[in-house]
């Protein structure tokens, strides 16, 4: 493998890569660039000099988009490891842009793309997303470029975000033909009993495959919400889908309803479920399609119907408000997203 040789069959290969890691204390992952900033004399390092811990984090200032990554390829980064306040988790936009594209391949608020929805905070065991103690995001999504990789972070809160922490490690090797690029865009919507119907993701043109949904729901009646297929519509289906899975929970990896327990898997999980006095109920799941990738060769759309119980055990339209992040590889060029809300509109319940 030319490419791409992480995990334990290939651990002990040797290549050619060059590995890098970008920081603050090494903005630009540049070689013996580490640990270069002299501390001033109110600095937390001032007493070590430079070399010691000088330069851990940055700021985020009020309404400026700052570039946390710029890289020459081709590479592959494999590890982006974040920590910020919870202001920031939906008030900042994570943005990713492949080979010198000029809109975003990777668009979704922050704690979105790491699984965490609803701006709140929650512990995430699985294999590509990794959420723990307290607050430490990590991405293990293989992240192949042939040219350029460039990852900006957005702050769309009055004010500024101090002590934001990052790493992005990465090496600098080839990559194959074979190799598609990553892509991840977020949606909210609020349902209604004539247009329950969520879009999870929709006008993907191009080959490639889907690997992975983040949910969050909001759920505005009582009762159980999640009795709705998830529908996978394939390479010019219409108005009905080739894969048409049973129900919510069933599609991340549950049934009978959770039976009031959450959840964190590998492959799958609910991590999340509050319901408290004065607070609707709310919810977080995942599901990545890493050992059943859902392959399409032209064109794919994903929906999911916000459904619950009614009288008489009939099924009854939900109107709630519900987000999401799709992930998928492809190759380029992809379709444009839709606009992204600003921040009213990504704000939680």
């Amino acid at each position: 493998m030319d490419w791409y040789t992480a995990g334990l069959g290939n651990i002990p290969l040797l290549t050619g890569a060059q590995t890098r890691s970008i920081s603050a204390e090494n903005p630009d992952g540049s070689v013996a660039g580490g640990a270069r900033a002299i501390p001033g004399p109110n600095d937390a390092g001032s007493l070590l000099g430079q070399g010691g811990k000088v330069r851990p984090c940055i700021t985020l200032e009020a309404g400026a988009v700052t570039t946390l990554a710029d890289i020459t390829g081709p590479g592959v980064i494999s590890h982006i490891w974040i920590t910020a306040r919870t202001e920031a988790y939906r008030s900042c936009v994570l943005r990713i842009y492949w080979d010198g594209e000029e809109t975003p391949s990777v668009e979704a608020p922050l704690g979105d793309f790491f699984g965490n929805c609803h701006g709140v905070r929650y512990n995430i065991a699985s294999l590509p997303i990794a959420v723990n103690p307290s607050g430490g995001f990590n991405s293990y999504w293989p992240m192949p470029f042939r040219r350029h990789a460039r990852i900006t972070i957005e702050n769309g809160y009055w004010d500024p975000i101090k002590g934001f922490f990052y790493q992005i490690d990465y090496a600098l090797q080839p990559v194959t033909e074979q190799a598609a690029y990553l892509h991840a865009q977020w949606r909210r919507t609020t349902t209604s009993r004539e247009a329950w119907d969520y879009v999870i993701v929709d006008g993907i043109r191009g080959q490639g495959h889907y690997v992975g949904t983040v949910v969050g729901w909001n759920q505005y009646s009582n009762g159980w919400w999640g009795e709705g297929e998830v529908k996978f519509y394939l390479d010019g289906d219409t108005q009905f889908p080739t894969i048409c899975t049973t129900g919510t929970e069933d599609y991340f990896g549950g049934a009978w309803g959770f039976g009031g327990e959450t959840y964190s898997t590998a492959f799958l999980g609910y991590p999340f479920y509050e319901k408290e006095d004065g607070r609707i109920p709310r919810h977080g799941l995942y599901r990545w399609h890493i050992m059943d990738p859902i392959r399409f060769q032209c064109d794919l759309r994903v929906t999911m119907q916000a459904l619950g119980w009614w009288l008489n055990h009939k099924f009854e339209p939900l109107a709630d408000d519900i987000c999401s992040v799709a992930y998928w590889y492809q190759a380029e060029p992809h379709a444009p997203f839709p606009a992204m809300p600003d921040l009213a509109g990504r704000w939680p319940r």
